[in-house]
């Protein structure tokens, strides 16, 4: 899913910074973006991927800013927009709301996260607790380089180690919303239900926790023999989440990072 180089541009195409990771493109490429942007509106036939020649635009839309993805191998187109969605919520992050005014304020930061998250066009860290304890706004002069916090090169990277509270608490929220598709004569074309798992976690050191999906009382209700489980699409969780774990007997075996965060999402 690699990429060769990141732009972030303002309203009018203008760049107001980039990151060349290849060097395989010319600078010049983004030039024609713009123009390429305006000529698709008029066709009526606007999308996120443009390509002109052997190059490949992938771009955002956030407020008064353009975040484009340049490349010219075959990326995963997908996984690309995931990661500049994700980049958007690190400036977030840092700079409370994400636009061309607190770009402009921020070069250092945004060049030294840019530098930090992807590398050779490969996205690497996203986790902006674990970047903001040693990429942080105020410059710092050292005498030698600082070191990555432990939890950058940890097996559970989305963690703290030492992580200490006088009282152990964990507050877990099930929110559900039912999405229905009528006719003008009353018949339902489509419904589902969509859900997600939502927790706040303070606890001290490394626990781990397990979560179950409990299926008796629908079997017990449609007759359904206890040996089936109930299907589940679009299923998403969060990377602390042991997969074959749930693969095997349905257990949300996880090791949770600190504070708040969506545990899984779902729709039935």
């Amino acid at each position: 899913m690699s990429f060769s180089a990141i732009y972030i541009l303002d309203m009018k195409g203008k760049p107001l910074m980039s990151r060349d990771y290849k060097g395989d493109i010319p600078t010049s490429c983004i030039d024609k973006f713009m123009n390429i942007v305006l000529e698709k509106e008029d066709e009526g036939s606007v999308s996120p991927i443009l390509k002109v020649e052997d190059i490949t635009y992938m771009y955002i839309k956030h407020s008064n800013l353009y975040l484009v993805a340049v490349g010219k191998n075959n990326a995963n187109a997908s996984l690309i927009f995931a990661f500049l969605h994700k980049l958007v919520r690190v400036f977030q992050e840092y700079f409370k709301e994400l636009e061309e005014e607190s770009i402009r304020d921020n070069f250092v930061v945004v060049y030294e996260l840019l530098d930090e998250i992807v590398d050779f066009g490969y996205p690497q860290f996203t986790d902006s607790k674990i970047l903001q304890e040693y990429i942080t706004q105020e410059g710092q002069k050292l005498d030698i380089a600082p070191r990555p916090p432990p939890a950058v090169t940890n097996a559970v990277s989305w963690r703290l180690e030492g992580v200490k509270y006088r009282k152990n608490e964990v507050f877990l929220d099930v929110i559900e919303s039912v999405n229905l598709l009528v006719n003008a004569s009353g018949t339902v074309l489509r419904s589902e239900i969509v859900g997600a798992i939502k927790m706040r976690v303070f606890l001290s050191g490394m626990p781990e926790l397990r979560l179950g999906l409990n299926d008796k009382v629908l079997f017990e209700n449609t007759g359904r023999a206890r040996n089936k489980a109930v299907e589940l699409e679009d299923v998403k969780f969060h990377q602390c989440v042991r997969l074959s774990r749930f693969d095997n007997d349905r257990t949300i075996s996880f090791v949770p990072p600190d504070g708040e965060f969506e545990l899984m999402s779902r729709t039935l």
